[in-house]
């Protein structure tokens, strides 16, 4: 890669190569695009997923975006870069890094795509200031469901799609390119692990940051924190530097040691940019301790390269797909599980209580937070909020609620029962629910949920013969 140190001619030598590969690239899809049965649905041939909702089994040929992964153009004087739809963060990362740039949002695990972020949903500890991926978004390359490729900005002749696309899934149709707003990045990140043994304090504790952007003084770039128990909660809170901050040197949690075990034990730490951003990946959370990742032997036998999400996701797909653990269960005698995989986002004023009937219903821990706030109180033309497809009221501080395991059905329950007890609880406190899992909504209710207004417009201009499944159909009905 050329260095963006030099002269703006070293950027254009660059990204003119790029333009014309992306060029082809976009000519190839549309080809596929058209030459696929009319008369089926479509899908993309993807090597990963980071969707946790089942989807019907396929046996056609998949639309291949494949090589839309790169970045295509950097502006360094301005701050944005053209990227591909299918760039994964951790290619972002790797190629926009080194020229001391990130996206203002990079979600937490390695193979999220950026053009998945947009059309779903992606959200990090970045987002209490810079808000959603799709809000860093000033324009859309997108291959509609007609086939057309069109280009969609905030205002203009596309606004509608703009607007509507994110929270869409791929049934509006799929991002080729996208530019996006960028961040300056410093060489480390300073960590401070805050306890609180009373999560309204907590919360609390979260509004002051979320209004002031400092805490005791000290300023934060980047604020999430984890439920450990009912008295036993911590706020992570970093902060940009280019200073080991007297540390000999940076804190390394993609080996032996275990990032989410050191909010616990380390009140200070000192990552790099590149392993602060990746720190949730190495152990999906904490979600790898279900295969044994987290024991000290497999520990040092497991291959580094391998403690990552997409190989902790590739066992759970053969589970999925063979239920290997479930038979074992029914044979030891043990109750059926009901798989509880959701991100739900919750004002900030009913947080605490829905931490509190979490707690107290939901046999699931540790719990993930991550204040989020849109950046921007516009609307969409004509009115409304401006990403109606998940509606979160500009100016309201929300925090995302991550809680991701499984728990054993109760006798006179059945497989649902929890999910669905938890979309209703969401629902009363007035937040939303992601869709990248189970969703149990009847349709009325998901319409009035997820911006079915705004949307069945746009999904009639841009797939009128309904070529790609609607939102209902991909989100709750697995088509």
């Amino acid at each position: 890669m050329n260095t963006y140190h030099a002269q703006g001619e070293v950027r254009m030598s660059w990204s003119q190569a790029r333009l014309a590969a992306h060029s082809r690239a976009v000519e190839q899809v549309v080809r596929e695009y058209a030459a696929l049965p009319a008369d089926e649905p479509v899908r993309l041939a993807k090597r990963t997923s980071n969707l946790f909702r089942p989807r019907a089994a396929h046996t056609g040929p998949g639309l291949d975006v494949s090589s839309l992964d790169h970045v295509v153009e950097l502006d360094p004087q301005r701050g944005v870069a053209r990227v591909q739809g299918m760039a994964t963060y951790e290619r972002l990362v790797d190629e926009l890094l080194p020229h001391g740039f990130v996206p203002l949002v990079v979600p937490q695990l390695k193979t999220i795509t950026i053009g998945g972020a947009v059309t779903g949903l992606g959200i990090e500890a970045s987002s209490f200031r810079n808000g959603l991926p799709h809000e860093s978004v000033l324009e859309l390359e997108i291959l509609t469901g007609s086939g057309r490729v069109v280009t969609a900005r905030p205002q203009g002749e596309h606004a509608d799609l703009f607007h509507v696309f994110p929270n869409s899934y791929g049934s509006l149709g799929y991002a080729l390119s996208l530019t996006i707003e960028l961040e300056h990045a410093s060489r480390y990140v300073a960590l401070r692990h805050v306890r609180f043994a009373c999560l309204a304090d907590l919360v609390a504790a979260v509004g002051t940051i979320m209004a002031s952007r400092c805490w005791e003084d000290e300023p934060v770039d980047f604020l999430d924190g984890v439920v450990f128990g009912r008295h036993e909660a911590y706020l992570c809170l970093g902060r940009w530097t280019d200073s080991l901050e007297g540390q000999p040197r940076p804190s390394d949690y993609t080996g032996t040691e275990i990032f989410y075990h050191s909010i616990r034990e380390r009140r200070r730490d000192v990552l790099t940019a590149r392993d602060y951003l990746w720190r949730w990946d190495t152990d999906w959370f904490w979600c790898s301790r279900a295969f044994g990742a987290q024991q000290p032997l497999v520990r040092r036998l497991w291959p580094k390269r391998l403690l990552r999400s997409d190989t902790y996701w590739t066992i759970v797909g053969f589970e999925n797909r063979h239920g290997v653990m479930a038979t074992l269960d029914r044979w030891r005698g043990r109750p059926e599980r009901e798989r509880v995989v959701q991100d739900v986002e919750i004002p900030l004023s009913r947080t605490a209580e829905f931490l509190e009937w979490f707690l107290d219903e939901v046999p699931i821990e540790p719990i993930w937070l991550c204040p989020v706030r849109l950046r921007a109180a516009s609307t969409v033309p004509g009115g409304g909020p401006p990403w109606p497809l998940y509606p979160m009221r500009p100016g309201e501080p929300y925090v995302n609620v991550g809680f991701w395991s499984s728990v054993p059905v109760a006798p006179g329950r059945q497989v649902g029962d929890v999910n669905r007890d938890l979309e209703a609880q969401v629902g009363r406190l007035g937040g939303h629910k992601s869709l990248y899992s189970d969703a149990f909504y009847d349709e009325d209710t998901f319409d009035a949920l997820y911006g079915g207004a705004a949307y069945r417009p746009v999904k009639a201009t841009y797939d009128p013969a309904g070529r790609l499944p609607t939102l209902y159909e991909k989100a709750v009905q697995a088509r």
